[in-house]
């Protein structure tokens, strides 16, 4: 497996402690920063994430900023994406189960390390359970707003 992780500067930490975490389980990373705490714009990352697994050179991302929500927002505009916002085990183990979430999205001042060790380890390892939820992701992704806003 081959995990795509950015943040911004709220979440450099948490990244730098999910990256030790992925390494040891052998799983590759794919860093996309950033790696200072100097102020960053959060969609820069959620966009470098996003598309690598659209391209196909991450199997799943993982994306942090101080609350989750805007990484989640921005990662979740691109189709075939399904950013999952978690904040407990029971979350993100639904995320995988029901959802088949690509992206994980945390907040760094809403999660502990521990917290988000225990999130990462069910989300890596639950396996979707399709059945019924692959007609409810199907119509998902056929949603096509064309919007402009």
């Amino acid at each position: 497996m081959k995990i795509a992780i950015g943040c911004d500067h709220a979440g450099v930490e948490l990244k730098n402690y999910l990256i030790t975490l992925l390494v040891k389980e052998n799983i590759d990373v794919i860093n996309y920063g950033t790696d200072s705490i100097d102020s960053v714009d959060y969609p820069d990352f959620a966009i470098k994430v996003a598309t690598s697994i659209i391209k196909k050179d991450a199997d799943r991302g993982i994306l942090i900023c101080g609350t989750g929500i805007g990484m989640s927002v921005t990662a979740n505009r691109f189709k075939g994406i399904r950013a999952a916002l978690c904040h407990d085990i029971y979350t993100a183990q639904m995320s995988r189960l029901h959802n088949d979430s690509n992206i994980l999205a945390l907040g760094s001042r809403v999660v502990d390390l521990l917290t988000a060790e225990k999130i990462l380890k069910i989300w890596l390892y639950t396996q979707f359970e399709g059945g019924r939820h692959n007609n409810r992701l199907c119509k998902i992704q056929a949603i096509n707003t064309d919007k402009e806003d």
